[in-house]
């Protein structure tokens, strides 16, 4: 007699809602996964710390092999201003007219060489530390937040020679270098946002650190760093009418600038763009908040693949 076999009924598999529910329930959730906004906030809040000795960190160990140390924060920004005065100002007479040329230089040079270096180290934050990425869990915007912060210490270090400069060449000490405070808040805050930009772009494709000098020299040299964006204004060059506005209204030429009038007294307040400060608080918002969202929204992609 032939043998019937009966296959025992199999349990139902659980629709992927009924997993979420039984999840939820336990208190589990998913690993990585992107956090709400305002979560995300309070968690690099609660990591204020972290990034804060994170960028000293850094900037402590960026020039250790060197004999010089950290003097080299300093005859960085000022070696780069000699070759520029040279070039630009000798060479090319592009300080013929411009009042204390080597203060609106020096001033331009450190000012610029803050939002390069953010953005360069923004560029790495990401495809440059996967190590870290990898083994601890922490929100990621804590990476290119802290390069930004190691850079404005950098830039902290540096004013103390930029003073000296300006004193020695007969700038006098005046109220209006109160302004420097608002004006570096602003630019960090600018910095920091297309820092945060430039690491998400960086991390999906890291090639694109070794286009940014080129980019980021192409934008120094439109930004008035070694000549006067003013005198161009004033000049007869028949160019298309909208180019010395765009000129004006680009950021980095707006916080050099901005940075200028509040230490250079022969720097008047008729060689700034209209509306200068609405102007630089514009950027700094919509660089800080948009690059902060835009980071943000792909938090849970980084250093996977």
């Amino acid at each position: 007699m032939s043998q019937v076999l009966h296959t025992p009924p199999q349990a139902p598999v659980p629709a992927d809602d009924d997993l979420a529910a039984l999840a939820a329930r336990h208190g589990l959730s998913v690993s990585g996964a992107r956090p709400s906004l305002p979560a995300y906030v309070r968690q690099l809040w609660a990591r204020r710390h972290f990034i804060t000795a994170f960028a000293t960190a850094k900037l402590t160990a960026q020039y250790s092999q060197a004999k010089l140390g950290q003097v080299w924060q300093v005859m960085t920004p000022l070696l780069n201003a000699a070759v520029y005065y040279f070039i630009f100002g000798v060479l090319l007479g592009t300080k013929r007219h411009v009042p204390d040329y080597i203060p609106f230089l020096v001033t331009g040079v450190f000012i610029w060489t803050f939002t390069q270096s953010s953005i360069m180290a923004g560029t790495r934050a990401i495809s440059g530390n996967l190590g870290l990425v990898r083994a601890l869990h922490f929100p990621r915007a804590a990476l290119p937040i802290s390069f930004a912060l190691q850079q404005l210490q950098q830039l902290l270090f540096s004013m103390g020679a930029l003073v000296v400069i300006l004193l020695c060449f007969g700038v006098p000490l005046a109220f209006s270098w109160a302004l420097t405070v608002p004006v570096l808040l602003l630019q960090f805050t600018f910095n920091t946002g297309v820092a945060l930009i430039m690491a998400r772009m960086g991390a999906k494709t890291p090639d694109i650190a070794q286009l940014m000098p080129f980019i980021l020299r192409t934008w120094m040299y439109v930004s008035g760093v070694m000549w006067s964006i003013d005198k161009l204004a004033k000049g007869h060059h028949g160019w298309p009418s909208w180019v010395v506005p765009a000129l004006q209204a680009n950021p980095a030429a707006v916080y050099i600038d901005l940075m200028r009038y509040s230490l250079i007294d022969s720097f008047h307040a008729s060689q700034l763009p209209h509306h200068v400060w609405a102007i630089a608080v514009g950027w700094a918002l919509v660089a800080g908040v948009g690059g902060f969202i835009y980071f943000w929204k792909a938090e849970e992609t980084y250093g996977r693949g």
